[in-house]
């Protein structure tokens, strides 16, 4: 299985699997232990099986005595969690109603993220978003993440249970030095939506239950997130929260699947969209669930800062660093390389970030009475020094720029003066939140908005601000929390619909609505979500994907008045334009309590229609209160990855086997995986070629004594599709 990783953007796993980050940049490279150094530990595994896993389970027993069976899974997968040393679990391999093995705790981190970031001094503190009488008491939540500091003293007055599906135990504490790469993100998540103590969250009386799927480093496989899921199920849990996911955009990978039946069964299941924007269509499993009610990352305010050389007319940015001086210099200042031999005074000092003299130079440009100081970045690898500097009390601004900017800066500087300009910016959505739309349903993606830049929240022994969506969707857990509580009777999806119609729409700096593909129907507004007269179910409009020269496409959008007072319905009818057509409803009224469907209908032309996705917004007139729905269409002309999500690993039991995984969101006649050379490209071979190929998940294995390559290579993904186009991706591939 893919596995899901908490923190943002894209990165590989080079020799185990593809994860999604969803919380602050960084990239991991894990191995799998060999089998000879696990031979006689004990090690936990979930395994699947076919047939009734209550059968299944009695047979191991009866034939392995050795082995002891955790858990029992039946709803959303079929599945045993086992324990036992190594040599025991092997023998398990003679049993056909084996389907898939899942080791769990078998990575160990080669390399060290870089947790250098710096965050604006806009603190957001949860509890802002609740402005009601509220608190979400009597609400369980069900945290799916990597644990949670169960002494937190702002946590464990509302910590009610869990499972820890990594070590298959009743206590999912977060991972510890002791343990491996330790982690912090079900902390910060959990205190978000229930912190109760000197941090308030959202819902400070709702019930918290974690469960640990994500291991060391915050990674974990898809197998532990749904099988967490499924205990978070039978504890009755009301709402779950997943703030992870992973790169395949598709509605029927399994923890998507698994979000469709959590949902039939009546749990509300809130997922970060992923941290891999600004491109469209990067939303990840599970967030690409239809029933997900899916969550990007809004950010109140952001400060462009730019140095700006009148002469050339040069704008270069810069990113401040130092919290105690924020780059806020209020006259022009000429700037200078550094040179032990020369003062500084009233000069703007530019330095390299040469990890060893950095924090020296830093500190002899405030000694020799520099106005500020601007590091040059020269590759984007990790700087422990920069870490070391966040920690020092430095009493003048510093600032980054890139390579090239750095560059230009040593060239052109001598006898230039530079002037700060700093563009405030408000009401965005945050770059790095993923946007939509998904494929094969063609849905809209993320359903809303809610904070995630500069949150403050609980982690291990203390408080840390983070961002991400990862930060986001727990706002909206805590918030649905608050909307149970509030309005028992409710089903999941009119509390879904209230937060949607009521959500507040975005604009730019030039005053146009954000398009959907990017915010959804919005920034949330709980308190206007609970003040919500009329309900509009299904108001996030998808007609699809566009092949035919002239098609005709309906969706069904339900409104539901719950006020005590007739309300009047009216869609504002919009002029034919760019080969697209409405049929909308004629006005009607909706008397108290009353529900009504109706049709929203549109008929295209591709001779008219532009290229690429098409969308926008049709006004709905509630009484006198004016809704905007969000439609979308996709042309077929419109691109996306046509095959994602490739992965290869060792098995975990047998040895000389690898395992592969790709996802193909179209038919393709042939998929190759080739490989180069990392650093001269030449082509080395093939190491996989598939002939025609569904779209859906493929996985096998591979003989690894029928590769003869070893080591890390660039690999190129090239697919034929049916209609004859060729597409191709690339990825680092490693064979150990």
């Amino acid at each position: 299985m893919l596995a899901l990783k908490i923190l943002p953007r894209l990165s590989f796993m080079f020799i185990v699997l593809v994860f999604i980050c969803l919380n602050q940049e960084a990239s991991y490279i894990y191995t799998v232990t060999s089998a000879a150094a696990q031979q006689e530990k004990e090690r936990a595994m979930i395994i699947e099986v076919s047939g009734s896993p209550y059968e299944r389970k009695r047979q191991i027993e009866k034939e392995f005595p050795q082995l002891t069976i955790v858990q029992t899974f039946d709803t959303l997968l079929n599945a045993l969690a086992i324990k036992g040393k190594w040599s025991e679990l092997r023998k398990l391999e003679r049993f056909d109603f084996i389907l898939g093995m899942h080791p769990v705790q078998t990575y160990t981190t080669l390399t060290r993220p870089n947790l250098f970031s710096t965050l604006d001094p806009n603190i957001i503190f949860p509890e802002k978003l609740n402005q009601t009488r509220f608190t979400g008491k009597g609400i369980k939540v069900g945290v799916i993440d990597t644990g949670i500091d169960l002494n937190h003293p702002d946590l464990k007055r509302n910590y009610r249970g869990g499972f820890d599906l990594v070590d298959l135990d009743e206590e999912p504490m977060e991972t510890t030095k002791d343990e491996g790469m330790p982690t912090t993100h079900g902390t910060h998540v959990a205190g978000i939506i229930a912190a109760n103590g000197h941090l308030r969250g959202v819902a400070p009386n709702a019930e918290i239950y974690a469960y640990r799927a994500l291991g060391p480093g915050g990674v974990g496989t898809s197998i532990q997130v749904i099988a967490a899921m499924e205990r978070a199920m039978k504890d009755g849990v009301d709402i779950m929260n997943l703030s992870l996911g992973n790169t395949v955009n598709g509605p029927d990978y399994p923890t998507s699947k698994a979000v469709q039946e959590a949902s039939k069964r009546g749990v509300a299941v809130i997922v970060a969209n992923g941290n891999s924007g600004p491109e469209t269509w990067t939303v990840g499993a599970p967030a690409t669930a239809k029933a997900a009610f899916s969550v990007g990352a809004y950010e109140a305010m952001r400060e462009e800062i730019f140095l700006y050389e009148p002469e050339k007319g040069r704008h270069i940015p810069i990113r401040s660093i130092n919290r105690n001086a924020p780059w806020k210099l209020d006259r022009d200042y000429p700037l200078v390389t550094f040179d032990e031999e020369k003062t500084f005074t009233a000069s703007i000092v530019l330095v390299d970030d040469d990890e060893k003299t950095l924090i020296d130079r830093v500190f002899q440009a405030i000694e020799k009475e520099a106005a500020a100081v601007i590091i040059k970045r020269t590759n984007d690898k990790p700087n422990p020094a920069l870490n070391r500097l966040l920690e020092q009390e430095i009493p003048i601004p510093i600032g980054l720029v890139n390579k090239k900017d750095g560059e230009w800066l040593e060239k052109y500087h001598q006898d230039r003066y530079f002037k700060t300009i700093v563009n405030v910016k408000k009401d965005l959505v945050a770059p790095f939140s993923s946007r939509g739309p998904v494929t094969i349903n063609w849905a809209i993606k993320p359903n809303i908005l809610a904070p995630g830049v500069n949150v403050l929240s609980t982690v291990p022994n203390g408080y840390q601000v983070l961002n991400g969506t990862s930060m986001a969707s727990p706002h909206v857990a805590g918030a649905v929390a608050i909307m149970k509580e509030a309005k028992p009777k409710w089903t999941n999806a009119q509390i879904f619909a209230a937060l949607e119609t009521t959500a507040l729409r975005l604009e730019d700096e030039e005053g146009k609505l954000i398009p959907p593909h990017i915010q959804g129907s919005g920034l949330i507004r709980l308190d206007k979500a609970l003040e919500a007269d009329v309900l509009i179910e299904n108001g996030l409009l998808t007609f699809g994907k566009i092949s035919d020269y002239i098609e005709e496409v309906s969706q069904d959008v339900i409104f539901h008045n719950v006020s005590k007072e007739n309300k009047k319905i009216s869609f504002r009818h919009e002029e034919s334009k760019n080969g697209l057509y409405f049929t909308l409803p004629q006005t009607f009224t909706l008397k108290p309590g009353e529900k009504k469907t109706v049709p929203v209908t549109l008929k295209t032309n591709r001779l008219f229609l532009q290229t690429g996705m098409q969308e926008g917004w049709l006004s709905v007139e509630v009484d006198h209160d004016e809704v905007l729905l969000p439609y979308i269409l996709i042309n077929v002309t419109d691109s996306y990855k046509k095959v994602t999500g490739f992965s290869l690993r060792l098995h975990p039991l047998k040895e000389d086997v690898y395992t592969y995984e790709l996802y193909a969101i179209e038919d393709a006649k042939s998929i190759v995986v080739q490989l180069f050379e990392p650093d001269t490209l030449v082509y080395v071979g093939d190491l996989l070629r598939l002939e025609n190929v569904e779209k859906g998940i493929h996985e096998d294995e591979l003989q690894r004594n029928d590769i003869e390559y070893r080591g890390s290579f660039y690999g190129l993904i090239i697919a034929e599709l049916d209609n004859g186009e060729i597409v191709q991706y690339e990825a680092p591939i490693y064979l150990p």
